[in-house]
């Protein structure tokens, strides 16, 4: 373990003159920028009842869009609020919709993105049939930022009684979305659920994506896996050759690695590894990897145990995803959890993911350069006191001026949503003494690789 710096003492935050009003930086000052510590602190959400499975985006304004779900068994609601550059919320939470037969799960959660004309879509799981894992993926749109919202369409027609789910959403053209998820309309996953059922011979889920325009009309509709990994969450994003979407595959031996295909001009490219990891998993790990781009430059970070050594990895890609390089290993070790989350910016990349010990879980956080050479600082977000699965997986979002975390924590039977902030030390006031949920929130500089 590398060593810390002194917990930091943390004010609510406090800001100094936005980045758009200072004069612009010689290149031996950004580079001093670039390496200078960055601090987190405590990010309120205003967020009004008991809350989890969160989702956050940031959009081209500055501004970042916040998820999630409350309520419980027989009346959940899905619900957001819109942060300004600044980070603060000028308006009260708002719903985008309230059901009774919704399928809530700490690992498949809803998702929003805005496409690039300004419509709003969100997506959620709602039950179609009375066994235990028989769900679709519905989804709805607003034209003028989040009110009124359509009529829920089902994303996934094949009418089956399976599981649909583990969705990525990406804005797609003019004024559509693109949509991809885990389809098992060949498999028995309604009734066996998560990891159970899904022998090979049983039939698989596959991996299915379709583009939504602005009047949710649906096209290109495409199987792109026939077998892949049970419940892995999949993910995407969208780089100057067109979107890439990241998902754990699954081969007839069982080897459960991390795959890549991107759409161009052609359609979709023929999927392949990221980096032949060779995790031989006879069930799902509930571990789906993440990805982040900008131009042609992408990060995937993911879990793997190949070798029985839980470990966090991440490449890089100058391609759009073509090629690779060899993965950074960011951690490994017993205490591993993985849930992995990306965010790439102009002058770094972070990843975050979820650690378990004897004295609970914390975030890690590293932040390293855009492509990955070196690791510039590595950051311990929270300790958390909650525990297992229920924390489910931290979101993370980059804006020009900081970026922002989200998790699900527990404060004894009830969830709740903590947020934090982290800018670079020079943008940030603070004194006295602070916590984000049960721990202290500490950083590090970093230069080396870890472990």
């Amino acid at each position: 373990m590398m060593p810390r710096l002194p917990c930091l003492a943390l004010l609510p935050l406090l800001l100094l003159l936005p980045g758009c009003s200072r004069e612009p930086a010689p290149p031996e000052a950004e580079a001093q920028i670039a390496d200078a510590p960055w601090r987190v602190s405590a990010w309120p959400l205003r967020i009004d009842a008991a809350a989890a499975q969160p989702d956050l985006i940031a959009t081209p304004d500055g501004r970042v869009w916040l998820s999630w779900i409350t309520g419980e068994a027989g009346k959940y609601a899905l619900r957001y609020a819109v942060a300004g550059p600044d980070g603060r919320w000028p308006q009260p939470p708002r719903s985008i919709a309230v059901g009774q037969d919704w399928f809530v799960n700490w690992a498949d959660t809803p998702h929003l993105a805005v496409s690039a004309d300004g419509a709003v879509w969100a997506h959620w799981l709602q039950k179609s049939a009375q066994a235990p894992y028989a769900y679709d993926v519905v989804l709805v749109r607003s034209a003028n930022g989040g009110a009124p919202w359509s009529a829920p369409l089902k994303v996934n027609t094949d009418g089956g009684q399976s599981e649909h789910g583990f969705v990525s959403i990406w804005p797609d053209g003019a004024d559509a979305v693109g949509v991809a998820w885990l389809d098992g309309r060949h498999s028995d996953s309604g009734q066996a659920g998560h990891g159970g059922g899904h022998g090979v011979g049983s039939g698989a889920m596959s991996l299915r994506s379709v583009r939504i325009g602005a009047n949710l009309h649906r096209f290109d509709e495409v199987e792109l896996d026939t077998m892949t990994c049970d419940c892995c969450q999949t993910d995407a994003a969208m780089t100057a050759r067109g979107p890439l979407l990241v998902y754990r595959d699954r081969s007839e031996g069982e080897v459960r690695d991390i795959a890549v295909t991107r759409r161009d001009e052609r359609g979709w490219t023929a999927p392949k590894p990221v980096h032949a990891d060779g995790w031989v998993m006879p069930a799902c790990p509930v571990n789906g990897p993440s990805v982040s781009a900008r131009g042609e430059a992408a990060v995937v970070a993911w879990y793997t145990a190949a070798g029985d050594v839980p470990t966090v990895q991440a490449a890089y890609s100058r391609d759009a995803g073509d090629r690779f390089a060899a993965p950074f290993v960011l951690d490994r070790g017993e205490q591993v959890q993985g849930r992995v989350e990306t965010a790439l910016s102009a002058d770094a990349a972070w990843v975050l993911w979820l650690r378990e010990d004897r004295s609970g879980q914390s975030l890690q956080l590293a932040r390293l350069a855009p492509d990955l050479s070196h690791e510039r600082q590595r950051i311990e977000v929270a300790r958390l006191q909650g525990r297992g699965r229920g924390t489910g997986f931290a979101q993370m979002a980059a804006t020009g001026e900081a970026v922002y975390v989200v998790w699900t924590d527990y404060v004894g039977r009830e969830a709740v949503l903590r947020g934090a902030r982290l800018q670079p030390e020079a943008t940030v006031v603070s004194k006295g003494e602070s916590n984000i949920a049960a721990g202290e929130i500490t950083g590090s500089a970093s230069g080396t690789r870890s472990p």
